[in-house]
């Protein structure tokens, strides 16, 4: 499956690069600037509640919003109430989304106390019966796909549940499934278990014949993590997520490396500083100024980790984006940054532009 674009029901990808939703992160802005080093076949939102997309709260239109330049786009969404999501999956497929997908690997605590995300996969029967219901309520030519894990605990691995899971929502009519290479009780700590993901793409194919992808998911931080998922795995593609926050170029190297067997070099400093500027621009545009101050604030210290060198440590940036009042001065530290300044040179540097000037 190397360097094979992806076909999901109808839709044909450009490639098998995804970048996956990711609850604070996947808004608007940051799918574009992803996109804009290429290498992303689809990019999915925020995780959205059916329920405040019905009732049209800011929030939720705010983490469903999307234009011309975000396609081909997924929605996901999330609940247990298989009415309400199959109305949510048609407001979805209303307001501009190329798929569909159920979350069914949220971990987290508000999301599987009301049994949803990774909760339904305690219930096949429940987690089914959703399924079947959006998928007859989308219209033909939105897929539908789903985002699993490996399962609830040890003991759900070890009765295979997500292989039984997935190939019954392939039966009601989902036409690609991505696995987490985790339990729930595992969240985010531990390695990603690539045989367990192995069983599912095993399973779906003895399944299908082939013919429904499985989509490989969980511990990816670079091009050749990509490239070893697939070949592990035998997954048809790849979906990245927090690998994403500190490199949004991963999809693309990613991609090259499956197609050409290298990668472009690593964007400089400054190219880095550029890309800061055009992600919280569009932070200001599409969400207002106070919402991009507040996440340019958290998202500095992933982007400063890709500047970092032994050369050079850009940890002043950091202090300096973080603490920064409003928009304009956002914009002054990039610029003072790209003259020379917000970073800590090794002494003999100091040394040698002091004595240059």
């Amino acid at each position: 499956m190397i360097g094979i674009p992806l076909q999901i029901g109808s839709v044909k990808l450009a490639s098998n690069m995804m970048l996956a939703p990711m609850a604070g992160y996947c808004d608007l802005a940051w799918r574009l600037t992803c996109r804009s080093y290429g290498g992303v076949g689809l990019a999915c939102t925020d995780l959205l509640s059916p329920h405040g997309l019905l009732r049209g709260t800011q929030q939720s239109l705010d983490l469903a919003a999307t234009n011309d330049q975000d396609k081909p786009v997924g929605m996901q969404l999330y609940g247990s109430d298989p009415k309400l999501m199959a109305e949510g999956a048609l407001w979805a497929a209303d307001h501009g989304a190329t798929l569909v997908d159920i979350n069914m690997g949220c971990p987290v605590d508000k999301v599987v106390k009301k049994d949803g995300g990774s909760k339904l996969m305690c219930d096949i029967g429940q987690a089914v019966g959703i399924a079947e219901a959006v998928r007859k309520a989308l219209p033909e030519s939105i897929p539908l796909t789903t985002k699993m894990r490996i399962g609830w605990d040890e003991q759900a691995v070890g009765e295979s549940c997500a292989s039984v899971l997935a190939c019954k929502l392939i039966d009601v009519g989902a036409a690609a499934i991505t696995v987490h290479g985790r339990t729930t009780e595992m969240r985010f700590k531990g390695q990603c278990r690539h045989d367990e993901i192995k069983n599912v793409v095993d399973a779906v194919r003895e399944h299908t014949g082939g013919t429904i992808p499985v989509i490989g998911n969980g511990d990816v931080n670079s091009a050749q993590d990509a490239v070893s998922m697939i070949e592990t795995t035998g997954c048809a593609g790849v979906m990245i997520g927090r690998g994403s926050l500190a490199r949004p170029w991963i999809f693309r190297d990613s991609w090259d490396l499956q197609t050409k067997g290298e990668t472009l070099d690593q964007p400089s400093n400054e190219e880095i500083a550029e890309m800061i500027r055009g992600y919280f621009t569009m932070m200001c545009e599409f969400r207002k100024e106070a919402y991009a101050l507040h996440k340019i604030r958290s998202r500095i210290s992933w982007f400063v980790k890709a500047m970092n060198t032994r050369k050079v440590s850009c940890k002043p940036l950091n202090t300096a984006i973080r603490t920064a009042p409003d928009a304009e001065s956002v914009h002054r530290v990039l610029d003072e940054f790209l003259a020379g300044g917000h970073r800590l040179l090794p002494r003999s540097q100091h040394e040698a532009r002091a004595e240059s000037a």
